[in-house]
């Protein structure tokens, strides 16, 4: 492995999306104004959530859950981006290197687990209706959300201390983003086929296993739907999966293309894209999705909205 000045580097140099100036200043301001709608976006439905008592129910507190995620995990990335895009070094210390390994490794792994968790809900909603508060208390709920953050956490924990025992001799050029596991794994100047076996056992352990729960989950559900008569029982029935449906979709089908075989992964440039897709595009979209195709949550910003205008009213006169 060599001597310690062979092993460590003292900093590593992010490449990013592009090298051109122009193109980074325009990638600074898209990029800003959608982690700011990212923020506010994830941050009212929270406050929604909490304002509105009829949405004090397992399915949103799950949701609030995965807010935080998404916010969380937007944070992990973004700013350390928009401050490289604007500064000619773009160096970063490997001890903030392997905490943003940490934290956007766990954060993705809990949302995968979190989303296994609301596809149990939904089923338990759709195909055992009388017994779902029963079923869905409290206890439980609050249950498969912990399990779901220490899942994540503990193997981003686990995989980043592994990642970070390799020797990188005297490779610091990161071609990424971020310091995305991939990326990092690929500077070492060893045999990293251990570290690639540990990737697709997480991959299979986090990643996997949560989708083949949700397909299980979304099999039960359909067949359940199909059985119900009502033309207007069935528009029901699926528009109380629709939201979590649309985000699943979203969520899992690009990482599993990208994770599972890290060996034989796709090219540089579709693994930054697949990062900016989860890391600015899926914490934009989330709020959206479950806005705009929820009638709860649409009408409980008709309702908020509905009392801010007659205070605002009251103010008035």
């Amino acid at each position: 492995m060599g001597t310690d000045n062979q092993t460590w580097v003292r900093e590593f140099i992010l490449l990013g999306l592009s090298s051109d100036q122009n193109m980074q200043v325009f990638l600074f301001v898209l990029f800003l104004l959608m982690y700011l709608v990212t923020v506010l976006g994830n941050f009212l439905i929270v406050l929604l959530i909490r304002l509105n008592s009829r949405l004090h129910t397992p399915m949103y507190f799950f949701l609030t859950n995965l807010s935080i995620v998404d916010v969380s995990y937007a944070t992990s990335i973004i700013p350390q981006m928009l401050v490289h895009f604007l500064a000619e070094h773009k160096g970063i210390p490997p001890v903030r290197c392997a905490a943003q390994l940490f934290f956007s490794l766990g954060l993705g792994g809990i949302e995968f687990v979190l989303l296994a968790v609301m596809a149990y809900d939904r089923y338990v909603a759709v195909c055992d209706p009388l017994r779902y508060s029963v079923v869905m208390h409290g206890g439980l709920c609050a249950r498969l959300a912990i399990t779901s953050w220490v899942s994540g956490s503990v193997n981003s924990l686990m995989q980043t201390t592994i990642t970070f025992q390799l020797p990188m001799c005297t490779n610091k050029y990161i071609d990424h983003i971020s310091c995305e596991i991939l990326a990092v794994v690929r500077l070492a100047c060893v045999d990293t086929s251990s570290n690639e076996v540990a990737i697709v056992v997480s991959s299979i352990v986090l990643l996997m296993t949560p989708f083949c729960l949700v397909l299980l989950s979304y099999i039960k559900i359909i067949s359940t739907i199909l059985k119900i008569r009502s033309t207007e029982g069935r528009e029901k029935a699926f528009h109380t999966c629709a939201s979590h449906l649309t985000v699943v979709v979203l969520c899992y089908g690009m990482t599993i293309f990208t994770y599972i075989q890290p060996s034989s992964s796709p090219s540089v440039l579709q693994e930054k894209l697949v990062s900016v897709f989860y890391a600015i595009l899926m914490p934009v979209l989330n709020p959206l999705i479950y806005s705009l195709r929820n009638k709860e949550v649409k009408g409980a910003w008709q309702k908020l909205l509905g009392q801010l205008s007659g205070l605002t009213s009251k103010l008035a006169t």
